[in-house]
C-alpha cells in the first residue's frame, strides 16, 4: 500500500495503541509532552469540579455538574463533563477542563483505534488501563497545577455489571463499589450517596440519587453547579446498560431536577435514609 500524501510509518502495520502511535510519530501533540513555563499555572485555567457515577442491577449512571471555574469566578456555567468514551462506556472529566477535554477526546481514540486495528473491542479493564497510561503521562503538567483527574464507568460486557474506577494524578486505577465521585464537592456527593443509595435501585433511581448527591455538593461547594432553573441548565447525565450507553435527553433529567427541587422546598436538607426500628424486650 502507498499513499504520496502520507509519510510511509504511517501505513505500516503497528501498535494497537494510538498514542503510543502519536508518541512515535509525532509527540509534541500528546498533552503531557508540551513544555510548560515554571510555576503554578492551575488558576488561569478554567477548572471542572464535580462527578458521580453509580451502579444498579444491569448498568450503571455518570453524571456531571455543568459549572467550571477559575479562582473565584464562574468561568462557564454550561460546560459538558461527562462523555462517551465508547459504545458501553463514559469518562467524566474533574480538574483542568482544557486539558481534560483533549484527554477524552484523545482516549475516545484510542479505543476507536484499537478496535479497527484488533477488529474487537478492548475489555472493560483494558479501557481502565490505557485511561490511567494517558493520566500518568500528563503527570509533568499536574506539578504545574494542570491535572486531571476523570472518573471512569461502563458496563462490563464479560462480567455483565456496571462498573466505576477512579484514579490519582500518577495515574493510579482504583476500582470503586456501588458509587464513587471526584471533583471539590466530591465529599458532600458521597455524603449524601451514603445515605439514599439502594443496590436495587431502578435506572431511573439511580439518576434521582446522583442528582440528589449532585445537588447536596452544589449546596456545600461554590465550585459545583447546581440545577439552574432560570437557565433551564441541568446535570449531563449518562446511563450505560448491555444495550449501550445513552445520554438521558436534557427533558428527562430536567422533569427529575424539578422533582428534586420540588422536594427541597419542604425539605431543604433532602429526603431522609430509611432507618430500621428496633425495640428492646423490657425496655
Amino acid at each position: 500500500m502507498s499513499d504520496p500524501r502520507l509519510p510511509a510509518a504511517f501505513l505500516q502495520p503497528g501498535s494497537s495503541s494510538f498514542s503510543d502511535f502519536l508518541a512515535e510519530q509525532a509527540p509534541d501533540l500528546l498533552p503531557g509532552r508540551r513544555a510548560v513555563p515554571q510555576g503554578q499555572a492551575g488558576d488561569l485555567a478554567p477548572h471542572g469540579t464535580t462527578i458521580v457515577a453509580a451502579t444498579f442491577p444491569g448498568g450503571v449512571v455518570m453524571a456531571g455538574d455543568r459549572r467550571a471555574t477559575m479562582g473565584n469566578i464562574i468561568a462557564q456555567r454550561d460546560i459538558e463533563k461527562v462523555f462517551p468514551a465508547d459504545e458501553f462506556s463514559a469518562v467524566g472529566i474533574a480538574g483542568s477542563a482544557g486539558l481534560a477535554v483533549e484527554m477524552v477526546r484523545l482516549f475516545q481514540t484510542e479505543l476507536e483505534h484499537y478496535e479497527k486495528i484488533e477488529g474487537s473491542t478492548l475489555s472493560m479493564d483494558g479501557k481502565a488501563n490505557r485511561l490511567a497510561a494517558l493520566i500518568r503521562s500528563n503527570l509533568g503538567m499536574a506539578m504545574q497545577g494542570l491535572a486531571v483527574v476523570p472518573l471512569f464507568a461502563g458496563f462490563d460486557l464479560a462480567a455483565d455489571q456496571g462498573r466505576i474506577f477512579s484514579y490519582d494524578v500518577t495515574g493510579g486505577r482504583y476500582e470503586e463499589t456501588a458509587f464513587h465521585s471526584v471533583g471539590s464537592g466530591s465529599l458532600f456527593a458521597r455524603g449524601a450517596l451514603k445515605k439514599l443509595y439502594r443496590s436495587d435501585f431502578t435506572a431511573e433511581q439511580t439518576v434521582q440519587a446522583v442528582v440528589e448527591a449532585l445537588y447536596d455538593a452544589a449546596d456545600d461547594d461554590s465550585a459545583t453547579g447546581g440545577p439552574d432553573v432560570t437557565r433551564r441548565i441541568f446535570p449531563v447525565v449518562q446511563v450505560m446498560t448491555a444495550d449501550g450507553g445513552r445520554r438521558m435527553p436534557d427533558s428527562e433529567v430536567a422533569a427529575i431536577a424539578d422533582r428534586v427541587i420540588a422536594g427541597r422546598m419542604s425539605s431543604p436538607d433532602g429526603p431522609h435514609a430509611p432507618l430500621n426500628a428496633t425495640t428492646t424486650e423490657g425496655a
